[in-house]
């Protein structure tokens, strides 16, 4: 994710990031001026000022108002799935921290401590990348039984929590901790999976194909079929306004489309890997853990 300050609105505006739009559609943009001024080129040559064109702008102006309307709603749910990843990632923070505090209250046992320690890092880092592509054992904190356990397991996270109750459990049978410590535990380990269940719905749920494929059709025909309207208007200085309009209609688009799956490594999607190293930090920290030279 990138970092920056809002306020400097006019460094931004001079600054070309290799995130921005113009470097993304730079092909496609050069594709549209050279087909609009083809068909530019034939309207004035064989059909001249004809009044039709004119009346055209009319049109054009009732459709654009009815396109934005469908990139606003197309902006606002990819933010929505944006901002209730990081909400879900902000819960994971907050469950990963209290979880941590109980344990270090409940119990003295640094054994158990030293397992709690390890594996609630190990299951953010492992939610991390199950939301990517697979998980990266390297960033795991394991023994190498544990290794080779999860090595054979597909959903890796469900592996990690199910030795958190496994242990869990182990603490209750030997009375460290009571069964009402118990329930509070399971508080906030139970949140561990919902939230993974969360993010995994934003992840496999995009906007359905239809809805997608119909937008970026409807904005293909209306910037090609602009120069109809605006030729008699504005003569050749309308490949320059079509090819404008193409870039902030198509910009919105694919700004959408790189928010609505907030969890990989693109530009502005979120800060996991922040997120998770702070979990680390604050676990190891509450725990009194210190990792070996060996893990990360």
């Amino acid at each position: 994710m990138i970092k920056y300050n809002p306020k400097s609105w006019f460094f931004h505006i001079l600054s070309i990031h290799k995130s921005d739009t113009v470097r993304i559609l730079w092909k496609e943009l050069l594709f549209i001026a050279l087909l609009t001024t083809g068909i530019t080129y034939l309207e004035i040559k064989y059909l001249g000022d004809a009044e039709w064109g004119t009346n055209l702008m009319q049109v054009y102006s009732l459709v654009g108002f009815v396109l934005s309307l469908l990139l606003v709603f197309r902006t606002n749910t990819g933010y929505d799935r944006w901002w209730e990843g990081r909400k879900k990632w902000g819960e994971l923070v907050n469950n990963t921290r209290n979880l941590a505090i109980k344990v270090a209250s409940t119990t003295h046992n640094k054994e158990f401590k030293a397992f709690f320690a390890r594996m609630i890092p190990n299951y953010a880092y492992a939610m991390k990348e199950h939301l990517r592509s697979g998980v990266i054992l390297d960033e795991l904190d394991l023994t190498e039984t544990e290794r080779k356990e999860i090595e054979v397991i597909d959903h890796k996270t469900s592996y990690i929590a199910k030795q958190l109750y496994n242990e869990l459990q182990l603490l209750r049978e030997k009375n460290e901790i009571t069964d009402i410590e118990y329930l509070s535990l399971d508080v906030n380990l139970k949140t561990f999976s919902d939230i993974t269940g969360a993010c995994e719905r934003i992840k496999n749920t995009p906007i359905p194909y239809s809805y997608s494929l119909f937008l970026k059709k409807f904005i293909f025909i209306y910037v090609t079929t602009m120069p109809l309207a605006f030729v008699s208007s504005f003569g050749y200085w309308s490949i320059l306004i079509t090819t404008f309009v193409f870039y902030v209609l198509v910009s919105m688009e694919i700004l959408a489309e790189e928010i609505e799956d907030p969890f990989g490594d693109d530009d502005n999607d979120l800060p996991t890997d922040e997120l998770c190293g702070k979990i680390k930090a604050n676990v190891h920290e509450i725990l009194a853990y210190q990792s070996p030279p060996n893990n990360k």
